[in-house]
Formats: structure tokens, sequence, C-alpha cells
């Protein structure tokens, strides 16, 4: 019965640490690039929070990024940053390098299924990833379709809406088990992407849920679970 797969990009499929590290370490030296990037990350949810909570207004997430980065370089004392400097941080976000195995697997996968970005990324951004990474979407869900950020349930079941099949018969994939936990609230099913690197020196809570349809180690490894 599964039809769609849907994934979850910034982590799962994207290596946003490294990417985003080298990116800073590059518009602001003498910065350790690594622990901004984790604290610029760390200020993801509780912004998609205000927006979906309606204490803020939809903001794109660049936007919120962009505020979020400006906030961060304050409390370190950089004061002369520059707008072009700004921008090129927010930049690194959508060409931020796809994991090994991810655009291969893409591949694998729509052999046999419909394969969907399901992500808090807008359709712009994740359209610039999905070419510098050769990821072969079907489906580009960025939140600006709905006008909401995960885990609203308007995004996994605006994307079944959209898709034309019944939220069982499609799967949410993730690294993050608040997204599979939304999901599966919304009757998806679910499968876990391990990614112990996705914090760089930073040890994840790998664990099993037995909730979860699937558990790998990788893509590549959902792909031959899944028969492709």
């Amino acid at each position: 019965m599964l039809k769609v797969l849907a994934f979850d990009t910034f982590g799962t499929v994207t290596d946003w640490h490294s990417g985003v590290s080298a990116a800073l370490c590059d518009q602001f030296p003498g910065i350790d690039g690594s622990a901004l990037a984790r604290d610029w990350r760390r200020t993801y949810s509780p912004a998609l929070a205000e927006v979906e909570a309606g204490t803020r207004p939809w903001t794109l997430l660049d936007d919120l990024h962009r505020e979020a980065l400006e906030r961060l370089l304050r409390d370190r004392g950089v004061v002369d940053a520059t707008a072009q400097q700004i921008d090129a941080a927010v930049h690194a976000w959508h060409t931020i390098p796809g994991w090994p195995e991810a655009a291969e697997s893409l591949h694998r996968l729509r052999t046999r299924y419909t394969v969907c970005a399901l992500s808090n990324g807008n359709v712009a951004l994740l359209s610039e990833m999905a070419k510098r990474n050769n990821f072969g979407w079907d489906v580009i869900g960025g939140a600006d379709l709905w006008r909401h950020y995960k885990p609203a349930p308007e995004v996994y079941l605006g994307l079944a809406e959209l898709m034309q099949v019944e939220p069982r018969e499609m799967m949410m994939v993730a690294t993050h088990a608040s997204d599979l936990e939304a999901a599966r609230a919304c009757g998806l099913r679910t499968a876990y992407v391990a990614r112990p690197r996705e914090w760089g020196p930073e040890v994840k809570d790998e664990s099993i849920n037995p909730l979860d349809d699937h558990h790998v180690a990788g893509m590549d490894e959902l792909a031959t679970q899944l028969g492709c």
C-alpha cells in the first residue's frame, strides 16, 4: 500500500553541519564555525514554533535564519558583519552537501515510489539544494506551499492531499524522532535514518523506536529494505 516517500531534508538527506560550518568560517574568520552552526541550528525550532503559535506572521525560513544569525553574531561581539556576509551565510543552507549515498538512493527509490521532499525549507531553497546535489525529487514540498511548519499536521496531511493518497500510503523518512512522531500522529508510516554526525562533534541519540516501520543506517539501506 506504500506509494509516497516524504523526506526531511536538513540532516536526513543533507549534511547541514559541515556545509554551514564551512560557510561561517569563510565569511567570519576567527569564529568557531562549528559552534556557531550548532547554535544557529538550535534557534530553528523555537522560531518555527513562534510562527505556528501565531505570535508572529508567516515568515520564510531564510528570513528566520537571517534574524537568528544577526543576533548570534552580536552575542559573540561581531558587530561589523556586512549584509553581503550575512547573505552568503544564510544562502549556505541552500547549498549544503548531501550525504554520500543520498542522491543515488533517491534515484533507486524513484523506481518504485513517488519521492518527495517534505521540508521546512521553502520551495526555492529546496530547488537550489536539489540542483546542487542531483536530488531527483518527484515533488518538492516546501513549507511555503502550506504556510505552515512541521510538526504542524497541515504539512504532512497537505502533502498526502496533494499526492491524492491516504496518509497510511505515505511514509515520512527523517533522522529526527519528533518529526516522525508528528507524522505518525497524522497516520503516516515512518522510517528513521541514523545520522550520527548530524551535529558534528556532538553525540546524537539514535535510539531505536519500535513504532517506526524502519530504522536504517543510511538511505541506501532503506532502498534495499523497500525492494529498490
